[in-house]
């Protein structure tokens, strides 16, 4: 059902109508109480996720929002994961240090974008791949600082003397993180900087010409993606508890990849839907390998296949990610039992370029 804004208030309600704030409040005591229903196992699944959500969000904002393809993602999220261990271990609080890997991450991402922003495309993809490549390297090889490939403890996270390093308590972390950042994109999204980063995205000559600043768009974009990366870092130290170089090579990267790209390229939700399918995977994988036949459970290269095959379905099939599903779902329910034909089949998704036909 079609929604229409009748005054200013309505377009800056993060919520319209009793139906979203009841869904969004069902879904919060959903969250809030899933620690005490799940066993400790499956708080530690969804712990992950949450992190991962929070990665998926910086980068969602990088590409899904500018444009900007980047494979290096997981250099920022070593970045922030190597600060705030070290910064742990010196005696700093929690709090100033989860602010201070954040800082430190956004300098990486500036100083990173500041170069790469002069290539875009498949030649961006190779030069944030690189440096994926080149600060796990630095990460393995300065030992003075980060013990090399032997790797860091990861102190437990406290916070004015109370310990959050046990299930819930960590998860309840990670969920307030994971909220505060999605409500501040939510709010960018949505003011001239949000404007700016999608009118970069769908073209960079009419963003200019429309008095867009494009080269310090892209550089804040980097900034502010790197950013959220690095905080996932800082979070994700904590559940590893040892961290070293090789977590975060660019399998890291590729996975935040298909978390945006399945997901939905150009939404929030479609970030978090990403992460929480993307996140699901390994679980299934392994129920998958306990169901099948001992001689092809054991075969090489399951997981990739399992990946591919996840992948191949979404270009093909869905190439709007699930955030297109899940909004062709809701219409549907709006509209029951008067469903008419263009609620279920879906539109065609045009490439950039068949825009210009």
């Amino acid at each position: 059902m079609a929604r229409y804004e009748t005054g200013f208030e309505d377009g800056r309600r993060l919520l319209r109508g009793k139906h979203e704030r009841l869904a969004y409040g069902l879904l919060a005591v959903a969250l809030v109480a899933a620690p005490w229903v799940l066993p400790a196992y499956h708080i530690g699944e969804a712990t992950f996720i949450l992190i991962m959500c929070v990665a998926s969000l910086g980068l969602m904002m990088l590409t899904g929002f500018t444009g900007q393809v980047s494979l290096g993602q997981s250099a920022f999220v070593g970045i922030g994961a190597y600060i705030h261990t070290i910064l742990l271990t010196q005696g700093v609080p929690l709090p100033v240090s989860l602010l201070l890997t954040t800082a430190g991450a956004a300098l990486g991402g500036l100083l990173v974008g500041m170069p790469a922003i002069r290539v875009s495309g498949l030649h961006l993809a190779m030069v944030t791949m690189a440096f994926a490549i080149v600060c796990e390297h630095v990460l393995g090889r300065w030992k003075s600082v980060t013990a090399g490939h032997s790797g860091m403890a990861v102190p437990d996270p406290t916070l004015f003397g109370l310990s959050l390093g046990g299930p819930r308590a960590f998860y309840f972390l990670c969920l307030m993180v994971l909220a505060v950042v999605l409500l501040l994109l939510v709010n960018l999204m949505r003011s001239a900087t949000g404007r700016a980063f999608i009118g970069i995205r769908d073209s960079e000559a009419a963003a200019q010409g429309l008095g867009i600043d494009v080269a310090r768009t892209k550089v804040l974009a980097f900034s502010l993606s790197a950013a959220c990366s690095g905080l996932a870092g800082a979070l994700l130290a904590h559940q590893m508890q040892h961290i070293t170089p090789e977590a975060f090579g660019l399998a890291l990267s590729l996975q935040l990849v298909l978390m945006v790209f399945i997901g939905g390229l150009g939404s929030l939700r479609g970030a978090i839907l990403g992460a929480i399918l993307i996140g699901l995977l390994p679980s299934f994988i392994s129920s998958l390998k306990e169901a099948l036949p001992a001689r092809l459970g054991a075969q090489f290269g399951l997981e990739l296949f399992v990946y591919g095959a996840v992948l191949t379905f979404f270009v093909l099939l869905e190439p709007g990610g699930l955030n297109s599903r899940w909004v062709r779902i809701r219409k549907v329910l709006a509209e029951f039992p008067w469903v008419r034909k263009s609620s279920v089949h879906k539109t065609k998704v045009y490439m950039k370029s068949e825009r210009y036909r």
